[in-house]
């Protein structure tokens, strides 16, 4: 669901409120990792919860407008001049779909607007790996998410050294494998609908292994999550339920 609503994003206003909710749908997974390691099933409706039913979701908007400055900010810097542009009919294609127009894109183009990708990415996805997290679980507010977040980076740089190679080394055989799929969805027919079912798959994954050790890596470093605005549940009751008056007391 949340791939098909990313899909959106290329459509023209849309696309902008789309950008600006990638991080409330962020702690929504995250929040579906959190339901699940405590042993409950996760439904859909925890994708949106932190963006229709939270306090907190002022805050994740701002962190995607401070993305999408990110990437606006990145590409302005480094895709080369106009001259390189695609034409405005090639654009129309890369946009519905059409694998063979990126066969007709400039190669120098390419690499540069994928350096931008990479880089615009590094930097946003190192600002909200954690301050995501603070937001949701902990309630903590936009700038101290941040600085806590970057702060907890450098702490434990060692650690999350050795989890970026292994998330690395994890991606490299899934971008190739990916990029020999996405070759063989031009051949068209049968072939190019199970190779398009396979690169999704492998997203999917992927975008899970993320998810996963974001959250583990939150809990690892605040500590136990007790926050967020969910209702407790029975092991975080405690002596609530005493508290309350019980019916037989009024009817006494």
């Amino acid at each position: 669901v949340m791939q098909v609503i990313l899909s959106l994003a290329q459509v023209p206003l849309l696309g902008i409120l789309i950008v600006l909710s990638v991080p409330g749908l962020g702690a929504g997974m995250l929040e579906a990792f959190h339901v699940t390691a405590r042993g409950g099933l996760p439904v859909l409706g925890l994708l949106f919860r932190p963006l229709l039913s939270s306090p907190q979701r002022g805050r994740f908007f701002a962190m995607g407008a401070m993305v999408f400055v990110i990437g606006v900010v990145t590409i302005s810097i480094l895709v080369p001049a106009s001259g390189n542009l695609p034409d405005e009919a090639l654009l129309l294609r890369l946009q519905q779909g059409e694998v063979d127009a990126l066969a007709e894109l400039d190669p120098a183009f390419v690499r540069s607007l994928l350096m931008a990708f990479l880089v615009s990415i590094g930097i946003s996805g190192t600002l909200s790996y954690l301050s995501i997290p603070l937001i949701w679980f902990y309630r903590r507010p936009f700038f101290a998410a941040l600085g806590e977040g970057m702060q907890a980076l450098l702490v434990h740089w060692k650690p999350f050294l050795m989890l970026g190679l292994g998330v690395m080394a994890v991606f490299i055989p899934i971008a190739l494998l990916t990029g020999l799929l996405l070759r063989l969805s031009t051949a068209g027919g049968v072939v190019a609908v199970i190779a398009t079912g396979l690169v999704m798959m492998l997203l999917l994954l992927f975008q899970l292994v993320l998810f996963g050790t974001q959250y583990c890596a939150a809990r690892d470093i605040f500590g136990e999550i007790e926050g967020g605005d969910r209702d407790p549940g029975p092991d975080q009751r405690g002596d609530l339920d005493e508290e309350k008056p019980k019916d037989d007391q009024l009817v006494a």
